[in-house]
């Protein structure tokens, strides 16, 4: 079974289509992408905002101003500045209340409110800078349950050196994930100025199979019988909503400190591909 969910504001009519993308590749067609062309604000019919701190203790504050479509990109900015934490209570046991300041504001959008699928083959074409403290991701997290049992892909992280192709689910212990992780290190393309350049990141996936590429690269191929929750529930067997964020330091991001501000992570577009029905 193949779902598609978005709202109607969403819908692609085949006029609307790039015509490259108009015709079936490998028995995929094109069904929902942003190719990020409108300059100004990020499309809010299309993307919500998460704000404030998040998770993973991460040091970034993240708000809507650090994101924007600019020469047909969206730009996710990360800022290193100093500014009170409205959240902030002297004595808090909770991480996101107990520091005076922010320190980085980035952004992280999400389609939650507006489209998610199930199955199809996903690309994003994005430029990432690999630098010590950066955690730019593209990742999806199932529509229905609490995390881990509602399942996550994370089609890319980059964080400490590496490439990471992750499908999270979930175990007998509450927020506690089983990982299938492939770790890829970006010094082994021996292309010094790697991250300078585009790169496309692709998920194909289906009731089978999650694939995780980049530029054709498979990275990593996870069974999805084998991704079952203990209840027997399976978190792949539903929509998946798309996040794009760029985090800073937190539980992996590793220690920004060295590292170059403000830092850029750029997003060309994302296109979804699902398989071409027969009439």
């Amino acid at each position: 079974m193949i779902v598609f969910a978005l709202s109607a504001a969403l819908f692609i009519s085949p006029a609307a289509i790039p015509d490259t993308f108009s015709h079936p590749i490998n028995g995929y067609e094109l069904i929902w992408a942003d190719e990020f062309n409108k300059p100004g604000n990020v499309d809010t019919a299309v993307w919500q905002f998460e704000k404030g701190f998040v998770r993973n203790h991460e040091l970034q504050w993240y708000q809507p101003q650090n994101a924007w479509c600019e020469n047909g990109k969206l730009i996710i900015e990360a800022k290193k500045e100093a500014l009170p934490n409205p959240l902030y209570k002297a004595g808090s046991d909770d991480w996101r209340k107990s520091r005076a300041q922010i320190q980085y504001t980035s952004s992280s959008i999400n389609t939650r409110k507006a489209a998610s699928w199930q199955f199809g083959r996903f690309e994003i074409r994005a430029k990432i800078v690999a630098k010590p403290g950066l955690w730019p991701a593209i990742w999806t997290l199932g529509m229905s349950g609490e995390w881990p049992a509602n399942g996550e892909i994370d089609i890319m992280e980059y964080y400490k050196g590496d490439i990471l192709a992750n499908v999270a689910t979930g175990t007998g212990k509450r927020y506690q994930a089983k990982w299938f992780t492939t770790k890829k290190p970006v010094s082994s393309f021996n292309e010094p100025n790697w991250d300078q350049s585009f790169h496309v990141w692709r998920m194909d996936w289906d009731e089978h199979f999650i694939r995780l590429y980049v530029d054709d690269l498979l990275l990593n191929e996870v069974n999805v019988k084998d991704a079952a929750n203990p209840d027997g529930k399976n978190p792949f067997h539903q929509p998946h909503y798309l996040l794009l964020n760029l985090a800073i330091g937190g539980d992996n991001g590793g220690d920004p400190s060295g590292t170059a501000f403000p830092s850029r992570y750029e997003i060309d577009y994302v296109r979804v591909f699902q398989k071409k029905e027969i009439p």
